[in-house]
């Protein structure tokens, strides 16, 4: 049997986590808890296996918080979130805490129970949602391209191949002061204060 402790401060989730472990044939559930810290306190005779856990509890220690000092009173115990929050941020913070999976309250029941088995087996499991947040997380970021006028790019390339303001002015048919409103307006457009920034934006392709 695999061995459950929900921690979960709605009576109404609890009871209902409740019925669904009574009518599978490997889960049991041996009791629930509304916060992390009456769990710590608990008195039973073998670790659970898998921990129900929601963010939001009655306690002083949220969900995100007590995956620490769950898994130090219980080392082998897989955590798995059940919670109505599935912001990034939260979901982030317990996978790195050591969570094995990520679920919303919205989750079916059968799934939660087929999600227990898929954790006590070795598996992690998140809702394709959930996933998908993960996923966008650690994607690479797009840089933002900022389009310049073709007079701009001109100023531009000429500070690529070193030319002073003057030479730039000489090469474009244009004035020195020309050149400097160019530049201004190009520091203003990529908000950056130097020729450095200028030439690392676009050597890194922003411009």
């Amino acid at each position: 049997m695999i061995r459950v402790l929900a921690i979960e401060d709605e009576q109404m989730v609890r009871e209902g986590l409740e019925g669904l472990m009574r009518v599978q044939l490997d889960i049991e559930m041996i009791t629930t808890t509304d916060s992390v810290e009456s769990a710590l306190e608990l008195v039973i005779p073998n670790a659970p296996d898998i921990i129900l856990l929601d963010i939001g509890l009655a306690g002083k220690l949220s969900g995100l918080e007590g995956i620490r000092p769950l898994k130090i009173r219980w080392p082998e115990v897989d955590i798995i979130m059940l919670t109505t929050f599935d912001d990034a941020d939260r979901i982030f913070k317990a996978l790195c805490a050591g969570a094995s999976a990520y679920l919303t309250k919205r989750t079916p029941f059968p799934q939660i129970a087929d999600t227990i088995r898929t954790v006590h087996s070795g598996g992690s499991y998140m809702s394709p949602s959930i996933a998908r947040k993960v996923i966008d997380h650690f994607a690479p970021k797009k840089r933002p391209h900022v389009e310049l006028t073709p007079r701009q790019s001109q100023v531009i390339q000429g500070i690529m191949e070193g030319l002073s303001y003057k030479l730039i002015a000489d090469k474009l048919l244009i004035s020195t002061e020309t050149v400097r409103d160019h530049i201004k307006k190009i520091y203003r457009a990529l908000n950056v204060n130097s020729k450095t920034e200028l030439i690392k934006k676009r050597i890194d392709g922003e411009i």
